[in-house]
Parts: structure tokens; sequence; C-alpha cells
């Protein structure tokens, strides 16, 4: 039996919104522009008797907010730190959808390990505002020449950067 180990560096592109709008106020943006799902809630859905037109079409109907992502899950970071004297709100949210993330799969399923998307919402440290943290998605799944899934990696770039403006704006 063997087994190959191969290393290969990249380099994500880290983006920080800073916005006055309260961290409230964000997370409340971002979950009317969002739906909600669990991941185990799609894969159900998948393993039904439908065609992949119907999961498409189920998908986006029941799951999919205004700005074509869901929730899968959050992280509520600042419910436990407190713990250790650090004071901030801050959240990590899993989000994506399926009916995306399979355009850039189908090039490389390896794009598998960056779909879903992440970001952190912090609260500022003087409570007055609210950073929202997140990598560029093309920059962590397009790692070697790939025409296909850098088209698509850059149309989820455009779209979640969309989602974040709408979230952060003043």
């Amino acid at each position: 039996m063997s087994h190959n180990i191969e290393h290969k560096p990249f380099n994500g592109v880290r983006i920080e919104v800073t916005t006055s709008t309260g961290f409230d106020e964000v997370l409340n943006r971002l979950r009317s522009l969002m739906g909600r799902v669990s991941t185990s809630e799609i894969v159900a859905l998948a393993q039904t008797d439908i065609s992949e037109a119907e999961f498409v079409r189920t998908v986006q109907e029941r799951f999919e907010g205004e700005s074509g992502f869901m929730l899968f899950a959050e992280i509520d970071h600042g419910g436990w730190l407190s713990k250790f004297q650090i004071q901030r709100r801050t959240v990590r949210w899993i989000l994506g959808n399926p009916v995306i993330a399979v355009t850039m799969i189908r090039h490389d399923i390896t794009a598998g390990l960056f779909a879903p998307v992440e970001i952190l919402v912090t609260e500022a440290e003087d409570g007055q505002g609210t950073m929202v943290t997140y990598v560029r998605p093309s920059s962590l799944m397009v790692i070697e020449e790939n025409p296909p899934l850098l088209a698509m990696a850059t149309l989820l770039d455009a779209k979640f950067d969309a989602l974040i403006a709408s979230a952060t704006r003043s």
C-alpha cells in the first residue's frame, strides 16, 4: 500500500469591510438577505427521487434568500470568548448555495474544501460599528490554471461581495 503527499502552497486574499453600522443591524441585514438550511436537509433533499432540475428548483424556492445564499451554520465565538476576558461580540457564519457550489466543484472537486464560504462578523472594540472579514473565494479555490473554475469562482466573488456590501452599507 502506498500513498503520496503533495504540498500546494497558495495565497488567500483576506477582505476586511469596516462599517459604522452596528453589529446587530449587520447581522439582521445578513439574515434578511439569506435563507437558512442545514447541510443535512440539503443532502436529504438530494437523496430523494427527484431530478437535478427539481432539486435546483426546490433549493431556490425553499432555501435561497434574496442574495442567492443560505446560512448553514453559525459559531458564536463571542459567546465563549468572555470567559477569557475578551469582550467582543463575534460570530463566524458558514454560508453558500449548493447550486452555486456545483458550478465550481464540477471543474475541480477540491474546490469543495472552500465551499461553502465563511464570514466573521465582529463588533468594533468601542461597540460603534462592525467589521466583516472573509477570504475571497476564488483566491482559495483556484490555485492552478483552470479557466472554467476561475470563471465560476469569479462570479461567486462578485455575488459574495454584493452580499457583504448590502449588509454593511452605512
